[in-house]
């Protein structure tokens, strides 16, 4: 009971941080970005060189420097257009001198390695690149999300079609689940689950629409649906990608930063696929 009501305390917490942040916007978003960042690519690398980096922690803060000037200067620049103080010569200034700045990561990163002590360089350097296109750039691009029609309403719907998702599998599968989805990586996944997830995160859009019309004026209960089926195969996906990084790394959780749920990669492992694929699909909507 105790571990159930710490459970449901922690959850809480993590989705009053994420819907407050969106909410808020601004400096409040930035600051999400940055602390998920943070928190997701030390525990990555922890994860993932666990016995390899020794006790230089120079590596580690060299890659989550990079990693933060990617997403934050990602989120800056999609949100310049918000800021009053910003001009068309301000924020050419802030793209250049970002570009710059992750220059000077990518040539300073394979430096570095040089002078650590590590029994296998050329994998910590596949590592380290790794969790900038699999953590930093995703999260960086949740801020371009909201530069479409409807722009913040579309990126808090995307995190409720995760969860939802989420928790129509994870109701169906346990209710009626016989069939393994993807048992060589996630045994206790079954096809009936993803089905469940699949239709709750579908017909979650019908009910967003009619309830709150105001808010998706440019964006057709058409669109909103095909959204949620982007979002739910590529959750299931982010999830099971997640899956197979901690099942090659022989561990069960990526951490337990956050209490009956695990660490924070476990959290927004959906996340990490899902907000590149819907950005994709809303420009692409937009387009035609």
């Amino acid at each position: 009971m105790k571990n159930l009501v710490l459970r449901s305390l922690s959850g809480i917490v993590y989705v009053a941080v994420i819907v407050g942040a969106i909410l808020a916007g601004g400096w409040w978003f930035m600051a999400f970005v940055a602390l998920f960042t943070i928190l997701a690519m030390v525990e990555f690398y922890n994860l993932a060189n666990a016995g390899n980096r020794g006790d230089n922690p120079t590596p580690v803060v060299v890659d989550v420097a990079g990693g933060l000037v990617l997403s934050l200067g990602l989120t800056a620049m999609a949100l310049a257009g918000e800021a009053p103080w910003v001009t068309d010569f301000s924020a050419s200034v802030i793209q250049g001198t970002l570009l710059l700045l992750y220059l000077l990561y990518l040539l300073v990163r394979p430096i570095v390695q040089l002078y650590t002590r590590e029994p296998n360089p050329l994998v910590n350097l596949a590592y380290s690149y790794m969790a900038q296109m699999y953590i930093a750039l995703p999260l960086g691009l949740l801020a371009y999300i909201t530069t479409v029609p409807d722009g913040w309403s579309l990126l808090l719907v995307m995190f409720v079609m995760i969860w939802l998702n989420d928790t129509g599998a994870f109701i169906v599968g346990s209710l009626i689940g016989r069939h393994p989805m993807f048992p060589r990586i996630s045994p206790k996944k079954s096809i009936e689950g993803l089905v469940g997830g699949f239709i709750f995160t579908i017909g979650s859009a019908f009910v967003i629409k009619y309830c709150f019309p105001q808010y998706f004026e440019a964006t057709s209960i058409a669109a909103l649906a095909a959204m949620g089926a982007v979002v739910s195969a590529f959750a299931t996906w982010g999830d099971l990608v997640e899956s197979l990084i901690k099942r090659t790394l022989g561990v069960k959780d990526s951490g337990r930063l956050i209490p009956g749920h695990g660490g924070i990669l476990d959290r927004i492992d959906s996340l990490l696929l899902v907000a590149p694929a819907t950005l994709l699909y809303l420009v692409a909507m937009n387009l035609f």
